[in-house]
């Protein structure tokens, strides 16, 4: 009786068991930022978005496929369109479309990175690289980026996966070619700084012509006021001479000896008047007269 009363309790025992694991089995949770492809004996089926779920249990199982942002970076190797050999390292940030989830894992799997992400990308590089020469890689290396960004969408959105963003991280070439580039720039920095210096010195040439300009005009401007002072000064002086006035000068400038040789430039009294020397000369006779009479 007790061991029918025990083997009772230990099939409840295993029936309880199986029921919880079957119960734990019927719920899935789908984390944040991912997909459940949901695969029924064998075959995908359909998929579950983020959050809790039930299922059949022991019949269906779900694979969680992340759909948040990824990083694939790798380098990759070409031949620029003046047959440089191009050396890069690239970086991709993708996400896998939570649509295209199920059947992304139907069809690929869950390495898609291998299998179609690194052999694209390549192709892309090789494809967009051809396109420029060298140092049109290096000048326009967003165009590039941009270039190869949407060559990649076009290629691998059907697929499911997105590009958010795609990065030339940075270019290597052959030692000859970095050295022909460094020989370049130098001559450019060298032209470069002998027009600095040619127009430093014509604009210091233009600033000391400009100055001497104006210190010509400055000298021009103060002579022609000296001039001009000049002029008024003798007008003056002319207007406030008279005949009268002249004729005093000259007689108090006269030492009261007579040229020995006369002519009609030593006049020194040439504008004293006549009745003045008339009368002058009657005194004198007069004077003498008194002096001897009869």
């Amino acid at each position: 009786m007790n061991k029918a009363k025990s083997a009772k309790i230990t099939i409840g025992i295993i029936i309880a068991i199986l029921a919880v694991v079957l119960v734990l089995d019927a719920a899935t949770i789908v984390p944040a930022g991912h997909t459940g492809v949901v695969i029924t004996l064998g075959e995908v089926s359909k998929s579950f978005d983020e959050g809790f779920h039930l299922k059949v249990p022991l019949v269906q199982d779900v694979q969680v496929v992340s759909n948040k942002i990824q990083v694939y970076e790798s380098p990759a190797s070409a031949v620029s369109k003046d047959l440089q050999t191009v050396s890069s390292t690239i970086a991709v940030n993708y996400r896998l479309v939570a649509n295209k989830s199920a059947e992304m894992y139907q069809n690929v799997g869950t390495d898609y990175e291998t299998i179609l992400i690194t052999p694209i990308v390549q192709e892309c590089m090789k494809s967009i690289t051809a396109k420029y020469t060298a140092e049109e890689l290096i000048t326009e290396r967003m165009t590039v980026g941009e270039e190869v960004k949407e060559d990649l969408d076009f290629k691998l959105n059907d697929y499911g996966i997105y590009i958010e963003k795609f990065n030339i991280v940075n270019f290597d070439f052959s030692q000859e070619f970095n050295a022909a580039i460094e020989a370049k720039q130098v001559a450019e920095q060298n032209l470069l700084k002998t027009q600095t210096e040619q127009k430093q010195q014509i604009v210091i040439a233009e600033a000391e012509a400009e100055k001497k300009v104006i210190a010509a005009n400055a000298e021009a401007e103060a002579i022609l006021t000296k001039a001009q002072a000049q002029a008024d000064a003798n007008k003056l002086i002319e207007e406030s001479l008279s005949n009268k006035v002249l004729v005093y000068n000259q007689i108090d400038k006269w030492d009261g000896v007579l040229p020995k040789v006369t002519s009609s430039d030593n006049n020194l009294m040439l504008d004293i008047p006549i009745e003045e020397n008339n009368n002058n000369n009657n005194n004198s006779q007069n004077a003498e007269n008194s002096e001897n009479p009869g």
